[in-house]
Formats: C-alpha cells, structure tokens, sequence
C-alpha cells in the first residue's frame, strides 16, 4: 500500500520513504534466509547420503558461486558409497 502511494506522488514524502524503506529492510532479510534454507537442508542430505561432508553444504550461503561449486564437487568426485546389491531371483522352473 505504502509503495503504491509512493509511486504515484511526484515528490515522495521522506517519512513515507523511510517506512518503506525499514520494511523492505526487514522483510527481505528473512527472504533470504528461508531462500538459502530452502536450498542448504537438501544439500544436507545429499551429501551425507554421498559420503561427504555435510558441512560443504555451507557453501550454498554465496548462492550463485558456492552453489555452483559445490554441485560440481558432487558430479565430478568419487563418491564414497557402495552400491545397493542386485536382488538375485533365481530362474523359475519351467512347469509341466
């Protein structure tokens, strides 16, 4: 509401200017926190699941740079996982 009446003033108000400008700086911080939440927890899981350091996941707080490293990291190195065991169904006999 506050950012309409702003726009459609030719000369803003300065206190209207602060108020705005004290919400943005409070709503946007918490954005972005829940944004790099969003993406840290799955980076988590993945690369405990990998056999890696879940503490690489830190690297998702510089979003662009961190996140691309650290998905190179998963996609180029050795994973320290076994693979699961093929189940084994031994052929049916064939009935007569």
């Amino acid at each position: 509401m506050h950012l309409l009446l702003l726009l459609a003033q030719t000369q803003p108000d300065p206190a209207l200017v602060r108020h705005v400008m004290l919400a943005m700086m409070t709503i946007l911080p918490i954005i972005f926190v829940v944004a790099i939440a969003l993406v840290m927890v799955p980076c988590w899981f993945i690369l405990k699941k990998a056999g890696f350091s879940p503490w690489l996941s830190l690297l998702c707080l510089f979003p662009s740079l961190g996140t691309l490293i650290l998905l190179y990291v998963l996609a180029f190195a050795e994973w320290k996982v076994k693979p699961a065991p093929q189940a084994y169904y031994p052929p049916v006999p064939p009935t007569v």
